[in-house]
């Protein structure tokens, strides 16, 4: 079904779509994602790091067979990045070419210069790309608080009327809006201009029996007694003032190798081994092995 004819019936049914992927959405995360696609509102997304941001985005975009678009954030991203960008050494090329033909009475140059600016010399990056599509699209604006606050005045101004302009083209309108998500892991705080334009949807880590229900739905095989110990483990991490606390994703992984290895418990030695797996610092590995009181070795 096309995203702006709806993609959903009802909250119960995004919950129903997006538990297909993979992905179990509570109530509030099912209602606001069924009322960014019913009153076609981008749809910001906040939270620390790893607690399933960029994941509903992709979930989304597999529920409702969208392409999924993504423009991943960083400082110094530009609009050549963001948007699009001329092939300058292509350009070169063409221009070298009608220079050379010059010389028969100028007609050569007079075609490179105008076809330098022509569709076949224009780099479409994700922004551009998104609203040029024709199929059903979801955009992701991934870590949108990492980009300079210039790159905010950008997507105020191809959210709010979904067309770009280009001097040399233009202006192009999308004929199908995409279903757009920012996710910002709140570094920095967000213009209201933009967070005006959006519905917000504030993610945290979930319950632990909430945890436990998406590790046994990704890791089925895991007897339920592992996945509680892992998640009790998981959370007393958590409460830890640690560099990088273990995301979703992360005790996934752990429930993953926990099979691998074939533990029948998730006891202290099994704990002390595969921490690597879920703490990526030195500092947090020395600070886990203290606090949960377990061998270093």
């Amino acid at each position: 079904m096309p995203l702006q004819e709806h993609a959903f019936a009802d909250v119960a049914d995004v919950r129903e779509r997006l538990r297909a992927t993979g992905y179990l959405a509570d109530e509030a995360i099912a209602t606001t994602v069924f009322l960014a696609d019913r009153l076609h509102k981008p749809l910001l997304v906040e939270g620390p790091a790893g607690v399933g941001k960029t994941e509903l985005a992709k979930a989304l975009a597999s529920s409702v067979g969208a392409e999924l678009i993504r423009l991943q954030c960083y400082e110094g991203l530009d609009e050549a990045r963001a948007l699009y960008e001329w092939n300058y050494k292509k350009q070169l090329l063409r221009i070298q070419a009608g220079a050379g033909s010059d010389a028969d009475g100028g007609e050569g140059w007079q075609q490179a210069h105008d076809d330098i600016f022509s569709e076949e010399f224009l780099l479409s990056r994700p922004l551009l790309t998104a609203i040029r599509r024709t199929e059903p699209t979801v955009l992701l604006v991934d870590e949108t608080d990492k980009a300079d606050v210039e790159v905010e005045g950008l997507l105020l101004e191809v959210l709010s009327d979904f067309q770009v302009t280009i001097p040399e083209l233009g202006t192009i309108t999308a004929a199908r809006r995409p279903f757009v998500v920012l996710t910002s892991n709140a570094t920095r705080e967000l213009s209201e201009a933009l967070k005006r334009r959006c519905l917000y949807l504030n993610l945290d880590y979930p319950s632990a029996e909430r945890e436990k229900e998406i590790v046994l739905a990704r890791v089925p095989d895991l007897p339920e007694k592992l996945a509680e110990s892992l998640v009790r483990i998981v959370r007393a991490l958590r409460a830890m003032e640690l560099k990088k606390a273990p995301s979703i994703a992360e005790s996934i992984d752990w429930a993953h190798t926990v099979l691998a290895l074939g533990f029948d418990t998730f006891d202290e030695a099994a704990v002390a081994s595969t921490l690597g797996v879920v703490l990526k610092h030195a500092s947090d590995h020395a600070r886990a092995i203290d606090h949960l009181k377990l061998a270093a070795n």
